[in-house]
């Protein structure tokens, strides 16, 4: 692991790099979830990149893990800012040529909203755990309830563990979440613009989020769309079922970078030979 740190407009994003670079192989970019960090994935993206043979750069946004802080109130269209201002400035920095955005749940929507935003075709896949393309009376009960486990149940010790400031990273997620306004949140439409294979990733009791999230996709996206529901495990099946999970997306990303030689860089004139 190669742990960097990329300034981006006078501010630092906490990052890291396994296997090799984006001149040597393709990249996986992995954008984590509402309350992660590069260090709450764990080791998930290590073996990723040893299962795929590519190199895998992951990320703390701004607010997040070792980042620089972030302004609060976080704007209502604070994940489509994320996916269209500052993700192409960061896919820009490490160099990105080719591979698959993979995002879990705020970053698969942040994801889904880049694949169906900005036609790049540097992108050939998404890798979606868990993400949100619109919002469920159940995912904001669960969100309330996560709300009182940060009171009462040591939440905020353990997220203190990888943020900054706990306290303030937790707000700006909540307080987002919780928003009335927010109820509206909806991307069916860049679904609908999407151009590349998808998987779907989600964990069969999942607090979160209903099974239509995946019925929401398959009947909107015009791009092939792959889905699995991993058994035992709730809003985090990579690390409540990691196996099953790593073979599931491990296999998605394989077979379009290398079963379909997608890998091959020199197919959009990024390399000589």
């Amino acid at each position: 692991m190669t742990r960097m740190v990329i300034e981006l407009d006078g501010l630092s994003i906490e990052s890291a790099w396994f296997g090799p670079p984006p001149f040597e192989a393709p990249t996986i970019v992995m954008m984590h979830e509402g309350l992660g960090s590069v260090s709450t994935w764990k080791d998930f993206p290590e073996r990723l990149a040893k299962a795929t043979r590519t190199g895998v750069f992951v990320f703390s946004r701004i607010g997040y893990g070792r980042s620089s802080d972030a302004s609060l109130p976080r704007p209502l269209d604070y994940l489509h800012r994320e996916a269209t201002e500052i993700l192409p400035q960061i896919l820009a920095k490490i160099g990105f040529q080719r591979g698959i955005l993979l995002g879990h749940s705020d970053g698969g929507s942040i994801a889904a909203i880049y694949g169906g935003s900005v036609q790049d075709h540097r992108v050939r896949g998404l890798v979606l755990i868990e993400p949100h393309f619109f919002v469920e009376d159940m995912n904001i009960e669960a969100i309330r309830q996560t709300a009182n486990d940060f009171e009462t149940k040591g939440l905020r010790a353990r997220l203190q563990r990888h943020h900054n400031d706990a306290d303030k990273t937790f707000r700006g997620w909540l307080d987002l979440w919780l928003d009335p306004r927010f109820k509206s949140f909806d991307i069916t439409d860049e679904l609908h613009h999407i151009r590349v294979p998808v998987l779907i990733v989600k964990g069969a009791d999942d607090p979160y989020s209903s099974l239509a999230q995946i019925r929401t996709a398959e009947n909107e996206c015009y791009c092939p769309v792959e889905s699995i529901v991993i058994p035992n495990a709730k809003h985090a099946p990579h690390h409540d079922q990691p196996e099953q999970t790593l073979e599931s997306i491990a296999s998605f990303v394989n077979h379009i970078l290398w079963s379909h030689g997608e890998a091959d860089l020199r197919k959009i004139g990024l390399t000589s030979g």
